[in-house]
């Protein structure tokens, strides 16, 4: 369902965001925890675009010092 792509991951930018704003990690698994209180589906999604953005900019941290 698209819906819960999107929703998921407009969720996991904000939340790493706001973590990365904050220095404290732990928003990421608190955003993670409400969801999962009530939409277990909503909360899978949302920790896997997550990961998905997490693994995104690792590898872009490994590609910089090739770029032009």
């Amino acid at each position: 369902m698209k819906l819960l792509e999107n929703l998921a991951d407009e969720l996991a930018r904000e939340a790493l965001s706001a973590a990365k704003k904050s220095g404290d990690d732990d928003i990421v698994t608190q955003v993670g925890n409400v969801l999962g209180a009530s939409s277990q589906t909503l909360e899978e999604a949302y920790l896997t675009a997550v990961r998905i953005r997490r693994a995104e900019a690792r590898a872009r941290a490994l590609l910089d010092p090739y770029k032009n």
